[in-house]
């Protein structure tokens, strides 16, 4: 009996199977976990406990049947492996069953699989990771917005906000393309995932259900309106205040010119 096998049959024992993503960082090492028996290298997925792990590059981890014992032991190994660990750990839940010849089913806290399968498992772990990412970076931008509210209401007030103001808005602009980039380029939400490109054309259906379910394309494009705003928005007042700085700095020049002015009249009418 293979190693996949075994797994699959001891969820076939159990009426449901709880499966968790965790974003735990912006990075996760995957070198820390070779001694862990491998179900799959792409994505990759291992043996944990009694039940398995997929866990992405980009710093989210998905366990499928873990006890709770189980889980917080794993994920303290994990984040010996994680760069830039977050401060607070989001995570998302979803119950799985099998019902038999009923079709793979998807609602919004359950997926009903027509059988226990590995590729099954990664096209959950593969909706969920980026479900979290999504999230993470939802409460990122809200975020953001808080900042730049006073800001905002500091320049209606005063024509201009300060120097940490100024600062604060250089971070927001350095974090817009930091999201920019990681939704973009290391977590491909709007990707299908590689492993689905030769799969049967229901396992490709349970992705797009899924998908749909956790509007994974409509979330990503909302995220993506609200990053260019907060871009926009933080370099427009950064260019105002740049502008106010260019036009004293003209008045400063035109002032000493006036007085060199007065003092060659003064030394030459005068004196």
């Amino acid at each position: 009996m293979t190693k996949k096998s075994a797994l699959l049959k001891a969820f076939e024992t159990q009426k449901e199977i709880e499966a968790q993503a965790f974003i735990l960082g912006h990075r996760l090492n995957l070198r820390g976990f070779r001694e862990f028996p491998v179900i799959k290298n792409m994505p990759f997925m291992i043996e944990v406990g009694a039940g398995a792990a997929v866990l992405f590059r980009y710093g989210v981890v998905v366990l499928f049947g873990l006890t709770a014992e189980q889980k917080e032991a794993f994920l303290e190994q994990v984040k010996e492996h994680i760069t830039n660990p977050l401060e607070a750990i989001e995570t998302e839940t979803v119950i799985i069953d099998c019902v038999p010849k009923e079709g793979d089913k998807v609602s919004f806290d359950a997926v009903h699989l027509e059988a226990w399968d590995i590729d099954r498992l990664l096209v959950i772990a593969d909706v969920l990771a980026k479900s979290q990412v999504l999230s993470y970076h939802e409460t990122q931008v809200s975020a953001s917005f808080d900042r730049i509210e006073p800001i905002s209401l500091e320049m209606q007030n005063k024509g201009r906000p300060n120097a940490r103001r100024t600062r604060e808005l250089v971070r927001n602009i350095a974090s817009t393309l930091s999201t920019e980039r990681s939704i973009a380029g290391q977590v491909e939400i709007l990707d299908k995932p590689d492993f689905l490109w030769d799969k049967p054309p229901a396992l490709q259906g349970l992705f797009v259900r899924l998908e749909d379910e956790y509007e994974l394309r409509e979330r990503h494009g909302a995220l993506k309106e609200k990053l260019d705003l907060i871009y926009r928005t933080s370099q427009m007042m950064i260019d105002l205040t740049n502008s106010r700085h260019t036009l004293h700095v003209e008045w400063y020049i035109v002032i000493l010119i006036v007085i060199d002015i007065a003092i060659h009249i003064v030394e030459t009418y005068v004196f």
